[in-house]
């Protein structure tokens, strides 16, 4: 036994936080964006966390909006951000969940960094240090409402999304003139910076919180897989497409679809064979491999997720 605890204690913390047992959680609480929005599936079928509650049998109690930051404080949105919305409402709910029974996930950022917010210019003083600091700052409000246990989801490499890749054309949620070059090349540093920021900010702020356990839930790296081999995880009828969508459409200057309408939406099971559902959300199917993952955070069984307290 002393030459275990020596061991452990040499060795980082997030591989040593792996010999602490998880509970068997049966209560799943999500905050976020479009990406995670529950009522609102932004996927085009099933959100990722009905599917994760489905699949780890347990209790769903989703509290994120579409079109949410996670401050207006700091990226003004007319939607419903995380501090001055979603967390307030989970208060309001008065649910009285079993701590060591409740994990709670964030998965946040999409809006905070992209078109009418830090990619297209805020406030001149705003930047992505002060946007994840306070998704990092979520994990401390929770557990000062009686959280223990969190997933928190990082940024994907949005860069890859049709919407800021540098091949990108004006669509639905953009369509005025752009260096689409520049916004990829922008994005990339935004995405990449603030998921290294959020890394180290969790690392040091876990210390503080007595009895919490957190895990940094690495969506950059999976959906950087996904795109890179997807006959690991795409499996529908049709050819398979990381680089299109299943709802896409060229949008005119005006704001119009071009042609007068948008064509028809990839049916049936040819909609598994793409990573992207539009311009910037993504499929069910990679819902479903997110969902998949999520619950595998849960057991501490994915190297997707690292547990580091």
């Amino acid at each position: 036994m002393l030459a275990l605890a020596v061991l452990l204690s040499a060795l980082p913390l997030s591989w040593a936080a792996s010999f602490r047992p998880l509970p068997r959680f049966k209560n799943l609480v999500t905050f976020g964006d479009s990406y995670t929005d529950a009522g609102n599936p932004a996927d085009g079928g099933v959100a990722w966390p009905v599917y994760a509650a489905g699949y780890a049998h347990i209790a769903l109690h989703p509290f994120a909006k579409s079109g949410g930051t996670c401050s207006n404080d700091i990226t003004p949105r007319p939607f419903p951000p995380v501090m001055e919305s979603q967390i307030p409402a989970f208060k309001e709910a008065k649910l009285r969940l079993p701590p060591s029974e409740t994990v709670y996930t964030l998965w946040i950022g999409t809006n905070d960094v992209g078109a009418g917010a830090l990619l297209t210019g805020v406030d001149p003083g705003v930047t992505v240090v002060d946007t994840t600091k306070c998704a990092v700052d979520w994990v401390r409000v929770m557990y000062n409402l009686g959280a223990r246990n969190f997933i928190f989801q990082n940024m994907i490499p949005l860069q890859l999304t049709q919407l800021y890749s540098a091949t990108g054309q004006p669509n639905r949620y953009f369509h005025n003139p752009r260096n689409t070059t520049e916004w990829a090349i922008f994005m990339t540093e935004l995405t990449t910076s603030g998921n290294a920021l959020s890394s180290l900010m969790l690392h040091n702020l876990a210390p503080t919180l007595p009895g919490a356990r957190i895990a940094l839930f690495d969506s950059h790296a999976l959906f950087t897989d996904m795109y890179n081999n997807p006959a690991r995880y795409l499996n529908g009828t049709a050819p398979l497409n990381v680089t299109s969508s299943i709802n896409s459409c060229v949008f005119t200057a005006a704001g119009q679809p071009a042609g007068g309408a948008c064509p028809p939406q990839v049916a049936g099971s040819a909609r598994d064979s793409y990573l992207w559902f539009d311009e910037l959300h993504p499929s069910e199917q990679a819902d479903r491999i997110v969902a998949r993952e999520i619950v595998a955070a849960m057991k501490g069984n994915t190297r997707w997720a690292t547990w580091i307290s």
